[in-house]
C-alpha cells in the first residue's frame, strides 16, 4: 500500500487536493457556461440561475458527500478502491450466474473510464485555454495549438515519472481552491441575494416550472461532478479519512462559493454568460488566472492519466488485457507507473479529439454520459457488497439502492440525449475497450482449456521420471506452469526433443489474487512432490509486479536456494490457429490472435534474464 496513507493528516490532505479532486475542481471553468448554452435554450434569468445553482450545489452534497464519501467508500478491497475492485468485491460471495453479470457490468463501468478519460483532458486544457479569447479576441485561431502544445508536454513527460512535479501539485491546487473561492465570495458580496439558491425548493421549482426541458438540463448540471469517480479509485493512495476531510474542508466550500460567485455576476451582468468564470476576476488578475487555471487543467489530466495507468495494469493483472510493458517510475512509490501503449495511444485519442471538436462547449456536450454509466454501475456493486459481503438487510440495501438509482438514473438518461451531440465518442471508445477485454478473456480461457486437454497425469509423469529417469544433467530447471496440477508443454517437448532432464525440476506458477497486495509472508507457497521436483505457488495482487529476482529470494528463506546462472527457465510458446467457427467469433478470434501477438512475453513480464530463457512452441487450434 502507499506510504501517503502513513503521512499525518495535514499532508495526506493536501497531497489529496493536489491529486484526487483535479478534475472535479476544475469544473467551474465550464459548468454552468454550459448550462446556458444554446443547446438548452435557457435564457440567462434569475429563476433559471436560482435552479442551476440550486442543482449544483445538491448534486454536490447527495452524490460526492453522501453517496460516495459516506457510502462507496466504505467498498474497499484492503484499502483500495475503484469500479474493477468493486466489481472483484461483489462477486467474491456470488453464484456463478450472478458473477458473470457482476463482471461484465464492471467491464462495462471500466470501459466506460477508459472512453471518458479521452475527453477530461481535452475538455479542461481547451477550458483553460479558451481564456485567452479575453485578453484579445485576436488570439482565439491559437486556442487549440496551445492546448495541443500543453498536452503534449505533459504525455511526453509521463516516462520520466511525476514523482519530481508531483511535489508541486498540491499547493498549486490549494491555491487554486483559494483563488477560486475568494473570486467567488467577492462577488457573493456585490448580490448577497444569490445565497437563496441553497434552499432546494429552487431546484424543485425549476423541475415543475420547466418540465422536460429541466430534465435534458441535467446533462449540463451532471458536470460539475465529473471528477467523483477519483474519489473512490484513488482511495488506496491517499486513504479515506485525508479524501472525506479535504472535500468538506476546502474543495466543498471553494466550489460552492465559486459557483454561486458566478451566478451572482451573471444577476448583476446576464451578458457576462460568454465565459463567467473568468470574468469573475478583475482585469489585473487575468493574465495570472489564466496561468493558474491552465496548471490546474494540466494536473487535473495528469490524474486522469495515472487512473488509467492504475487500471490498466489492474486489467491486466486480472486477466482482462493482454500482458504489457509496465515501467515503475519511481522507488518509493508503487503506484507511480508509466505504461507506454497506453500513453501514446491516449495521446493521439485526445488531439484528434481536440482538433475535431475545437471548442470546449462541443466537447462538454458530448461529456458525462460515460461517467453518468459508471454512476449508476458504482451504485449496483456498492448495494451488492453492502448485502453479500456486510450482511446488511435486504430491506436496507434495496432501499438505498432504489434511492441512488432514482439521481443516477435520471442523469444517465439526460447524458443518453448527448449521443448524437458527441456523445457517440466516449460510448465507442468504451464499446471498443470492451470487446478487447471480454474477447482476450474468453479467448484466453479457451486457449488454456485446448492446453490442458492432453490428460496426462502429473503425478503419473513425475513417478514415471523418478523410477525410469531420461539422461540428467546438472542444474535447476524452472517450467513456468499456469495451474498447479497440469504438466506444462515445455517439459512435454523438453523430454520429447532433447531427452534429458536437470537434477532439479522446478515447476513454478505466478497467480494474480483479487486483492491489490499480497504479504511477503504470503507470497510463496513450496511443496516437494519428489526427490527432485518442485512445486512453487507465488501469489500477487492485482495492484503488483511479479519478479523472479524477489521469487528466488523468498525461495531461499523458504530453503530452496537458487543460483541464476546455473538456472533454466523453460516456457512454452503457443502459435495459435483459428478452428472453424461462427463470423462473430471469427471476428474475435482474429482480435485475440492480434493481441497475442503483441503481448508482452513472460521474460519480460516477469524480470526473467533473457539469456537464461528457453521457449518450447506448440501450435494449437482454438
Amino acid at each position: 500500500m502507499s506510504s501517503d496513507n502513513k503521512r499525518p493528516l495535514p499532508a495526506a490532505m493536501l497531497a489529496t487536493i493536489g491529486v484526487v479532486y483535479g478534475d472535479i475542481g476544475t469544473s467551474p471553468l465550464y459548468t454552468l457556461r454550459e448550462c446556458f448554452s444554446g443547446y438548452y435554450g435557457f435564457g440567462v434569468e434569475p429563476d433559471v440561475i436560482f435552479g442551476f445553482l440550486s442543482l449544483i450545489f445538491w448534486m454536490l452534497i447527495i452524490v460526492v458527500s453522501l453517496k460516495y464519501l459516506s457510502f462507496v467508500m466504505r467498498a474497499d478491497n484492503a484499502g483500495e478502491g475503484g469500479i474493477l475492485t468493486l466489481m472483484s468485491l461483489a462477486g467474491r460471495y456470488a453464484s456463478d450466474k450472478k458473477t458473470a453479470f457482476v463482471v461484465i457490468i464492471g467491464l462495462i463501468g471500466g470501459s466506460f473510464f477508459y472512453g471518458e478519460v479521452v475527453i477530461t483532458p481535452a475538455v479542461s486544457v481547451m477550458s483553460a485555454m479558451e481564456g485567452l479569447e479575453l485578453l484579445a479576441p485576436s488570439l482565439e485561431p491559437y486556442i487549440v495549438p496551445c492546448a495541443i502544445l500543453v498536452l503534449t508536454i505533459l504525455f511526453c513527460i509521463q516516462k520520466h515519472g511525476t514523482g519530481g512535479v508531483s511535489k508541486v501539485f498540491a499547493p498549486v491546487m490549494l491555491i487554486w481552491f483559494i483563488v477560486i473561492g475568494l473570486l467567488g465570495a467577492r462577488s457573493i458580496i456585490a448580490s448577497p441575494e444569490v445565497l437563496s439558491a441553497l434552499n432546494p425548493m429552487w431546484a424543485i421549482g425549476f423541475f415543475l416550472e420547466y418540465k422536460s426541458l429541466s430534465f435534458f438540463a441535467l446533462g449540463a448540471v451532471v458536470l460539475a461532478i465529473t471528477g467523483v469517480e477519483a474519489l473512490y479509485a484513488d482511495m488506496g493512495h491517499f486513504g479515506k479519512m485525508p479524501i472525506r476531510y479535504a472535500w468538506f474542508t476546502v474543495v466543498l466550500p471553494c466550489l460552492v462559493l465559486n459557483y454561486f460567485g458566478q451566478g451572482a455576476l451573471l444577476l448583476r451582468n446576464p451578458e457576462a454568460i460568454k465565459n463567467p468564470f473568468f470574468l469573475l476576476a478583475p482585469d489585473w488578475a487575468l493574465i495570472p488566472l489564466l496561468i493558474l487555471a491552465t496548471l490546474a487543467t494540466v494536473i487535473a489530466s495528469q490524474a486522469v492519466i495515472s487512473g488509467v495507468f492504475s487500471l490498466t495494469r489492474q486489467a491486466v493483472h486480472l486477466g482482462y488485457l493482454p500482458p504489457m510493458r509496465i515501467l515503475h517510475t519511481s522507488d518509493m512509490e508503487a503506484g507511480q507507473i508509466y505504461i507506454p501503449v497506453i500513453n501514446w495511444l491516449l495521446f493521439i485519442a485526445v488531439v484528434i479529439v481536440i482538433a475535431t471538436f475545437k471548442h470546449s462547449s462541443n466537447l462538454a456536450a458530448a461529456y458525462g454520459i460515460a461517467v453518468t454509466g459508471t454512476m449508476v454501475i458504482t451504485s449496483i456493486l456498492s448495494c451488492s457488497v453492502a448485502y453479500r459481503n456486510w450482511h446488511w438487510p435486504r430491506f436496507v440495501t434495496v432501499t438505498i439502492l432504489a434511492l441512488l438509482l432514482f439521481i443516477d438514473v435520471p442523469l444517465f438518461a439526460a447524458n443518453a440525449v448527448k449521443v448524437f451531440s458527441g456523445g457517440w465518442l466516449p460510448l465507442t471508445l468504451g464499446l471498443v475497450m470492451f470487446i478487447i477485454m471480454t474477447s482476450w478473456k474468453s479467448e484466453r480461457f479457451r486457449l488454456l482449456r485446448r492446453l490442458n486437454e492432453h490428460g496426462n497425469s502429473l503425478e503419473a509423469l513425475i513417478a514415471s521420471l523418478e523410477k525410469n529417469p531420461p539422461t540428467r544433467v546438472k542444474g535447476t530447471a524452472v517450467f513456468m506452469i499456469r495451474t498447479t496440477n497440469v504438466i506444462p508443454f515445455s517439459l512435454l517437448h523438453n523430454l520429447t526433443h532433447n531427452k534429458v532432464l536437470h537434477e532439479r525440476v522446478i515447476l513454478l506458477t505466478i497467480k494474480t489474487v483479487d486483492t491489490p497486495y499480497v504479504h511477503n509472508v504470503q507470497r510463496v507457497t513450496i511443496e516437494q512432490l519428489s526427490p527432485s521436483f518442485w512445486r512453487v505457488v507465488t501469489s500477487y495482487g492485482y495492484k503488483e509486479t511479479p519478479n523472479v529476482e524477489n521469487i528466488f529470494y523468498l525461495c531461499g528463506l523458504e530453503g530452496l536456494s537458487f543460483r541464476m546462472e546455473e538456472t533454466s527457465f523453460f516456457l512454452s510458446h503457443e502459435s495459435v490457429k483459428l478452428g472453424k467457427r461462427p463470423w462473430y467469433l471469427r471476428v474475435r478470434g482474429q482480435l485475440f490472435l492480434a493481441l497475442n501477438r503483441n503481448a508482452l512475453r513472460a521474460p519480460d513480464q516477469f524480470k526473467i534474464p533473457h539469456n537464461r530463457v528457453i521457449e518450447l512452441g506448440t501450435q494449437i487450434d482454438i
